[in-house]
């Protein structure tokens, strides 16, 4: 019996274990919905509240790194999206050529985010100590904030994602990642990526585009 179909209390078949596992998966991505639509609901009153000052810092940031790594996520969900369903279909290889793009470009998403981030503490737009001079105005400072803590949040659960990403890469090239009995744990971490893509698409309007 594999890792899948070994039963445990208090499941009485392999199909009820699964739903247990995707509704697990669901409870936690709510619970982090909750955590992100607090900060979107707070920079979009800021937007609403200090129009001005959010409007001049906005043009201040580097629309085309943001747009840049805009495209590398969508790209990267698409690539695990064709992972899942390769898992589905048992499919080893395309699972590993998906999961591998999707590593390498969340890693390359990481390192233009990086680099925006040098770009703006040099040009005195980061509320930290040695930047921030750019920022004359209340509303613009408070903005940056939320700009620093919302995009600074979404990059550390990306980062997980990278590592979970690339976990199951290894798992995979060695062997131990059986499909499709093992598809579960494709989706699941498919379904987190997913998640951290989405929650950019909603950063990259609120902070780049309110202008």
């Amino acid at each position: 019996m594999n890792e899948i179909t070994r039963l445990r209390e208090p499941y009485s078949t392999p199909e009820r274990q699964q739903e247990a596992a995707m509704m697990g998966a669901y409870i936690f991505l709510a619970t982090e919905i909750m955590l992100f639509g607090g900060l979107f609901l707070v920079i979009a009153w800021l937007r609403y509240s200090h129009a001005p000052d959010v409007v001049a810092a906005s043009k201040r940031m580097h629309l085309g790194l943001g747009a840049l790594n805009t495209a590398v996520l969508l790209t990267s969900s698409a690539l695990v999206a064709l992972s899942v369903a390769a898992a589905r279909e048992g499919k080893p290889a395309p699972v590993r050529l998906g999961l591998c793009g999707a590593t390498l470009l969340g890693l390359a998403f990481l390192a233009v985010k990086a680099m925006e981030y040098r770009f703006e503490y040099r040009e005195g737009l980061l509320p930290v100590p040695g930047s921030g001079a750019a920022l004359s105005k209340a509303g613009e400072h408070l903005f940056m904030n939320f700009y620093l803590i919302s995009s600074g949040l979404h990059a550390i659960h990306l980062t997980i994602g990278v590592l979970l990403l690339a976990g199951l890469l290894i798992r995979s090239m060695a062997g131990r990642l059986p499909l499709p009995d093992r598809a579960i744990v494709v989706t699941v971490i498919g379904l987190y990526w997913h998640f951290v893509d989405i929650v950019w698409i909603f950063l990259f309007p609120l902070l780049y585009l309110a202008r």
